[in-house]
């Protein structure tokens, strides 16, 4: 026994056949929307959290550059202000 929608498919004009795809490719898209939005939810919060650590890791190094920067010019007037010996002139 064949199946119902090929014998009938043999009868139908290009445009109904066309119609009959889009309905599957519809119902289909139905069946699987939830789990499809589920992926880009867990893919957005990825991205973000991705994004947010990166954020954070380069405003913190930033901060330790400063710091650097900060003690490097505080050792320097320490030594041009310090005693004159043979080690720092």
């Amino acid at each position: 026994m064949e199946d119902k929608s090929t014998a009938t498919s043999k009868h139908l004009t290009v445009a109904q056949k066309q119609l009959i795809k889009r309905q599957m490719e519809l119902e289909h898209w139905t069946k699987h929307s939830k789990q499809l939005r589920n992926r880009n939810v867990f893919t957005g919060l990825a991205i973000g959290a991705f994004v947010v650590g990166l954020f954070s890791y380069t405003i913190l190094s930033v901060k330790q550059e400063r710091i650097m920067d900060e003690i490097d010019d505080e050792a320097k007037i320490f030594i041009t202000k310090g005693p004159r010996t043979g080690a720092n002139s």
